[in-house]
């Protein structure tokens, strides 16, 4: 069934009232209630049932139950890593000998971000996790540095794509040159779409010269203008700071993902399962960590355990949302927004307007269902095939549904890597999502430009 215009309330529920309430479960959750009304033809009572059911049913999905085992389990990682006294150690060293200013706290987060390119949501949590200490300390915000974790986690893996991002863009082209769309290699394609995914690189480009020139605008000046130093107090269980305990752990579940990639893909990493490879992989760090803890005496059984626990029970609140995002992701889905959006914006355009027309609808697709793998699945047929027809460059099609893809996603308060960004460095959501949107849009406008400057010289 067709639904039309209606498809687009519920992400315009959720993404209004979020913004305005700053109250993002309820937001999200009345986001899905709309949508289930519309679905089960405004009978209330079979809305409130059907909302809840799926959110049950989506459970069933592997990789939904793995992803948030996963953000469950690395809240565990995180509290463990701080109370053995790892991150105590660690800041110490870096204040002592190295990082003694806001800016170098700052370059700590984009560097970890650019040098983890396996998944986005590691880079986000391990830049996060490992900067945070060090940019209280100095003085920044939380809201600047989820800026920083959110902009080099999805822009340096789309740029990078040895791993589940290049996986699935693979085998969405390949699907278009099996089809007959289009003749190649999917391969080559990519890499060349790489220099041409102009959003990604203009926000990492962005996020450097806003730490180096210390600069700021919009609520994001505001929060930094507020933001005061604050020492790293070192919490229960731990004890003399020993920076050991926070590298290994992270190295450890950092080198475990290209491996379970590898495995997960049959010996190919590019065809591994992002989702069962963050999942083991965090499940053996932990494993691991608990030996290292025990037999170097750093942590008891006993301390191990309730630092485990404290853990998982900090991430519960971000689950949460983490959930309701994936719920109403499905909601959308179903009510066939994404089809709507594209069918509303085909029509006769004209080719030098047309990388920077799929740029821009990759980038509402994105906004509006929170998910950037979703945009590409839904837009990378539909580019490819109307830049095969339209006699556009193939990689610059490509790189459209990219950069407009992790745009959308950027911008999102329902994204999950806006949730998972705004988790690992202890910001509210709702602000991260108000201080980083000037700066995903200043990016945005300039990819545009780019990409109808491309058009017109490819």
């Amino acid at each position: 069934m067709e639904y039309g215009a209606f498809s687009l309330l519920p992400p315009i529920i959720a993404i209004v009232l979020a913004i305005f309430t700053k109250d993002v479960i309820i937001s999200l959750m009345l986001g899905i209630f709309s949508g289930f009304l519309i679905l089960k033809h405004f009978h209330f009572g079979e809305a409130f049932v059907g909302m809840f059911d799926s959110i049950v049913h989506l459970f069933t999905e592997g990789w939904i139950t793995k992803t948030v085992i996963f953000a469950l389990l690395v809240g565990s990682v995180i509290k463990l890593i701080i109370d053995s006294g790892g991150v105590d150690g660690f800041v110490e060293y870096l204040t002592k000998k190295h990082i003694k200013s806001k800016k170098g706290a700052l370059l700590l987060a984009y560097v970890i971000g650019l040098v983890i390119f396996i998944e986005s949501s590691i880079t986000s949590l391990v830049a996060g996790t490992v900067a945070k200490p060090l940019t209280d300390k100095f003085g920044v915000s939380r809201e600047k540095l989820a800026y920083v974790c959110d902009s080099t986690s999805a822009p340096v893996c789309s740029l990078i794509p040895f791993n589940g991002w290049g996986a699935l863009l693979i085998g969405l082209i390949t699907a278009q040159i099996s089809a007959g769309v289009i003749t190649g290699n999917a391969v080559d394609i990519l890499i060349k779409s790489i220099p041409l995914n102009f959003y990604s690189i203009i926000t990492l480009i962005m996020v450097l010269y806003f730490i180096l020139s210390g600069k700021d605008f919009g609520p994001m000046k505001k929060a930094e203008s507020i933001a005061v130093p604050k020492e790293f107090v070192q919490v229960k269980n731990a004890k003399k700071g020993n920076m050991i305990y926070m590298i290994a752990p992270i190295v450890m579940l950092i080198a475990l993902m290209p491996a379970a990639l590898y495995l997960s893909g049959g010996g190919d990493i590019l065809k591994g399962s992002g989702s069962t490879s963050v999942f083991y992989s965090v499940i053996i760090t932990l494993m691991f960590t608990y030996l290292l803890y025990i037999f170097t005496g750093a942590m008891s059984h006993k301390a191990y355990f309730e630092s485990f626990f404290e853990g998982i029970g900090e991430m519960v609140p971000i689950v949460t949302i983490l959930i309701l995002a994936f719920a109403i992701g499905a909601v959308i889905k179903d009510l066939g927004t994404a089809k709507y959006i594209a069918s509303v914006a085909s029509g006769a355009i004209n080719p030098i307007f047309i990388p920077a027309v799929i740029f821009i609808l990759s980038a509402i697709i994105a906004f509006s269902t929170g998910t950037s793998w979703g945009t590409f699945s839904i837009m990378m047929p539909i580019a490819i095939a109307y830049a095969a027809s339209s006699g556009i460059y193939i990689p610059l099609a490509a790189g459209a549904v990219i950069s407009g893809g992790i745009f959308g996603d950027h911008s999102s308060p329902i994204s999950d890597t806006t949730i998972i960004s705004s988790m690992a460095s202890g910001c509210e959501h709702i602000n991260h999502v108000n201080t980083q949107l000037p700066y995903a849009l200043l990016g945005g406008i300039l990819a545009t430009a780019a990409f109808i400057v491309a058009a017109a010289v490819i």
